[in-house]
């Protein structure tokens, strides 16, 4: 992974782009006076997609009763 500091990436960042898009390789961005690294620049293909979650995970073990007892006419609704 090639490291490179905030001021270099701003330089150079559509040719850092390109590079990585040929190679794939990664860029991490260092930063302050200890180049610490604080962030990095990863292709796209990278990225892993989030998982599906799935719906009725709680089927047949919750459920939900509304009881219409409570309803409100529509003054009382706009005033609440």
């Amino acid at each position: 992974m090639k490291t490179m500091t905030v001021g270099e990436l701003k330089a150079h960042f559509s040719e850092v782009l390109g590079q990585m898009l040929k190679s794939g390789e990664p860029v991490a961005i260092s930063y302050g006076k200890k180049k610490e690294k604080i962030a990095a620049i990863v292709p796209y293909s990278q990225i892993k997609p989030k998982t599906v979650r799935t719906l009725g995970l709680m089927k047949e073990r919750a459920r939900c009763v509304i009881h219409d007892d409570s309803a409100l006419s529509d003054e009382e609704f706009l005033v609440a």
